[in-house]
């Protein structure tokens, strides 16, 4: 059997909704994957592809990983594989490219399985990153909104505004969710929480039905001030953008910007040197198999 997996970038957080928030965007990793009867090879194309260190070429690449683990949890032996992965989604962005690796490999698994990608499909991807924002934007597409109940993670998708046009500006720094995680304070003041709580609340409103409240809606106490030192350029720009009228934030963990624009372009007199910018457009159907038996 040959499949291949195309799955989105996202963005997470978006502002308030940290942990919470996540959108799928129209940047995409492609995975052809064939079934053999034994053996594993794994070709990494593009980003990632002279960054060995970072991105395994054996059993412990994520998109082996994951697909394994939706082959074992649905019952199905896979003997030998052969991966070949285009990676479009810069590595250590912001953009979700650790969760669009479990989710291509998830998905692929479903599909040996014959299988429709299901709630389950993001428990699984979900217990990869510890929390389901960027995996359920690159399952679902549009603008998901994710919780967790004890062990168990859910999501809700919903359609962004059509008037939203993405604007993302990556530099060539990387950052480590992990590091800028470390970061965060253990607890906030409660002011900040209430504050955090009604913004989250008005960016669902915002991001799906009335865009021009996305500068009040994305503004955040909970984490973006905290791991603005270990990218000063990021919040610079976050706070240019934002000075100028556009509701930008931190893309994830950073250090990508993202501007919420509703014109796909970045106003004259913000300094954008350093950063490479493009319109993404919102990806509304996330993760797609072909398969060819």
């Amino acid at each position: 059997m040959r499949l291949r997996v195309t799955v989105p970038a996202s963005t997470a957080n978006l502002g308030s909704g940290f942990d919470t928030f996540g959108m799928a965007l129209g940047l995409h990793d492609v995975v052809d994957v064939e079934v053999r009867d034994s053996g594993l090879e794994v070709e990494v194309l593009d980003a990632g592809a002279g960054d060995m260190g970072a991105v395994r070429t054996d059993e412990h690449h994520l998109v082996v990983r994951a697909l394994r683990r939706a082959c074992g949890q649905l019952g199905v032996a896979v003997p030998g594989l052969h991966l070949r992965c285009h990676n479009a989604i810069p590595h250590s962005r912001g953009l979700g490219s650790s969760a669009a690796a479990v989710v291509a490999g998830i998905a692929a698994g479903y599909a040996i399985a014959d299988r429709t990608v299901d709630d389950m499909a993001l428990q699984l991807a979900a217990e990869f990153e510890g929390h389901a924002d960027n995996a359920a934007a690159s399952l679902f597409g549009g603008f998901v909104v994710a919780w967790q109940e004890g062990e168990r993670f859910h999501a809700e998708r919903l359609d962004p505004h059509p008037s939203i046009r993405p604007v993302v500006a990556v530099p060539q720094q990387r950052s480590s969710t992990k590091e800028t995680r470390g970061l965060l304070p253990d607890s906030v003041p409660l002011a900040d929480a209430a504050f955090s709580a009604g913004r989250t609340a008005l960016a669902v409103h915002a991001l799906t039905a009335k865009p021009e409240l996305l500068l009040a809606a994305t503004e955040d106490r909970l984490h973006q001030d905290y791991r603005a030192p270990a990218y000063p350029a990021t919040a610079r720009l976050v706070r240019e953008l934002r000075e100028h009228g556009v509701p930008a934030t931190v893309s994830g963990a950073g250090p990508t910007v993202l501007a919420l624009t509703t014109t796909g372009i970045v106003p004259d007199g913000v300094g954008v040197d350093g950063f490479d910018v493009s319109e993404l457009p919102v990806d509304l159907t996330g993760v797609h198999v072909t398969t060819e038996a």
